[in-house]
C-alpha cells in the first residue's frame, strides 16, 4: 500500500505484556528517560494516533513537551506539534477529555462512514471528522492521512489499535520499552488483544536495536516489509 504514512507503533509493557493494570490511577511503565525519548520521537512525526478507549481511559494530551523540539518544527516549516488523531465506532467521546481541548492542533476522527453525522453532531466544532467506510476500513484511514500530508505516523495503543494495525500488516517499525516488572492480572489492558498477526513463529521479525535507557529495556523492531529500510 505505497499511498500511506510509514507508520511506528510505540509502546511501554510490563515483562508480562501489559500496557496497564486495573487500578483508577494510570500505571506509568516508563522512566523520566524514556519520556524524553517518546517526546523526541512524537517530535519526528506527523500525525500521533490513539484509540477511543485510550481517551477514555487515560485521557492523554498528545503534546510535545520540550520547547526547543516545537522550534525545531516551526524552523522546519512543519506545524509546532504533529496531528492528533483517533478511530471510533461511534465517536462517544466527551469532548472536554485533553484529546480535543489540550494544544491548539489539528484533531481528526475517523468512524465509520454510517456514524459521520453522529459524530459531527457531538465533535464537529472540535474536530475534523472523516467517514472511513462501513465498516471502518484502516487503509482508507491512512489513505486520507497521507493525503493531507501525513508521511509518518505514531500509534501509541490501546492493545485494540496495536491489534488492527497489525494484523492488518500496517505496521513498519515497533518501538517496545519494556518494563522491569510484571502487573500479572489477567483483565488488565495488554499491549494486543487475540488476533491473526502474520509476525509469528515463522514470520519473525527484524530486531534493529536494543538500547538501555536507565531500568528500561528499548527493544526497535523492523516488520518484514520493512526490514531493507
Amino acid at each position: 500500500m505505497p499511498n500511506r504514512p510509514y507508520v511506528v507503533l510505540s509502546v511501554a509493557a510490563s515483562i508480562d505484556g501489559y500496557i496497564d493494570d486495573n487500578n483508577p490511577e494510570r500505571l506509568y511503565l516508563s522512566n523520566e528517560a524514556d519520556f524524553d525519548r517518546v517526546d523526541e520521537v512524537r517530535a519526528g512525526v506527523d500525525a500521533v494516533l490513539i484509540g477511543a478507549n485510550t481517551i477514555r481511559r487515560d485521557n492523554p494530551k498528545l503534546r510535545i513537551k520540550s520547547q526547543e523540539r516545537r522550534d525545531r518544527r516551526l524552523a522546519a516549516g512543519l506545524p509546532e506539534l504533529p496531528f492528533k488523531v483517533t478511530i471510533s465506532s461511534k465517536a462517544d467521546l466527551d469532548p472536554e477529555s485533553n484529546f480535543f481541548t489540550a494544544e491548539d492542533v489539528e484533531k481528526l476522527v475517523y468512524v465509520p462512514t454510517s456514524a459521520v453525522d453522529t459524530a459531527r453532531d457531538r465533535l464537529g466544532e472540535i474536530a475534523t471528522i472523516v467517514g472511513a467506510g462501513d465498516p471502518l476500513d484502516l487503509e482508507a484511514v491512512l489513505a486520507d492521512l497521507s493525503n493531507r500530508g501525513v508521511s509518518r505516523l505514531m500509534v501509541e495503543g490501546g492493545g485494540h489499535i496495536h491489534t488492527l494495525f497489525l494484523t492488518a500488516e500496517l505496521v513498519d517499525e515497533i518501538h517496545l520499552a519494556v518494563a522491569p516488572f510484571f502487573v500479572g492480572d489477567s483483565a488488565a489492558p495488554r499491549l494486543v488483544v487475540d488476533g491473526e498477526f502474520p509476525q509469528d513463529f515463522r514470520h519473525r521479525m527484524h530486531l534493529a536495536e536494543v538500547q538501555q535507557i536507565g531500568d528500561i529495556a528499548l527493544l526497535r523492531y523492523l516488520l518484514k516489509e520493512a526490514t531493507g529500510a
